[in-house]
């Protein structure tokens, strides 16, 4: 059975993209460990609201680790010290008793605060509006079998298409860069027929879009790579 844990949080606050923002220190006392990140942070803003406090500001959503809404920048690593999950997959278990835990928000030009750790990752659906898509013919469908794709490509179509854009890349590369989560949307499609008669004027759309929208560019230092919950792989770069 996990042990209850106590501890000191920091979490980043900020009114707006051109406030002045801070820390505020919040002392946890006897968190269960298998309590989530998201649930802890309910704790604390159940504890803010009763003070008669505002609440701290974060994104979330399905709490599953599937919608990719979840994006807190944890003791220096987007969502957190485990590897290949996301913010609300982090249990407090990972911690230990007498830490001090640091919450800041994604920090990248293109996604700026809304407020405290809830940034604008607007960019991502301007990028996927460029190109991430395939068009097809109107009508009846065509049948499912129609199509021959070798398990390898769909294999490798499917990995691509594992990534949730979070902004996890966009956060941990020095030059935030969003190149892992471009790459990975165009690979997703170029693998398959479908998206390869159109394969290469969407990638030149898709990336003219990130570096039009103020994303920083890929130096191969690998830092997505080792961060993404979803383990993505730059060879979709290359």
């Amino acid at each position: 059975m996990d042990q209850n844990i106590s501890f000191t949080l920091k979490v980043w606050r900020q009114n707006g993209p051109k406030a002045e923002g801070h820390f505020d220190t919040f002392e946890m006392k006897d968190i269960p460990g298998d309590t989530s990140f998201l649930e802890m942070l309910d704790i604390l803003n159940e504890q803010l609201i009763e003070g008669g406090n505002e609440p701290f500001v974060f994104d979330h959503d399905c709490r599953e680790g599937i919608c990719g809404m979840c994006s807190l920048y944890i003791n220096g690593h987007p969502h957190g010290p485990a590897q290949g999950a996301t913010t609300c997959q982090l249990y407090m278990r990972r911690f230990h008793d007498g830490d001090v835990i640091t919450v800041e928000p994604w920090r990248s030009a293109a996604f700026p605060i809304i407020k405290d750790c809830m940034v604008d990752r607007s960019a991502f659906d301007k990028i996927i509006a460029a190109g991430g898509y395939t068009s097809v013919r109107t009508g009846q469908a065509q049948d499912a079998n129609a199509i021959l794709i070798s398990k390898d490509d769909a294999d490798e179509a499917m990995d691509c298409a594992t990534c949730i854009g979070c902004g996890a890349c966009v956060a941990a590369c020095k030059n935030g860069s969003a190149m892992l989560f471009v790459s990975s949307k165009v690979s997703q499609f170029a693998l398959l027929p479908q998206g390869r008669v159109e394969a290469a004027r969407r990638a030149k759309n898709m990336v003219a879009k990130m570096e039009e929208l103020g994303f920083g560019n890929c130096t191969n230092t690998r830092a997505c790579e080792a961060e993404c919950p979803k383990n993505e792989s730059i060879a979709n770069i290359a």
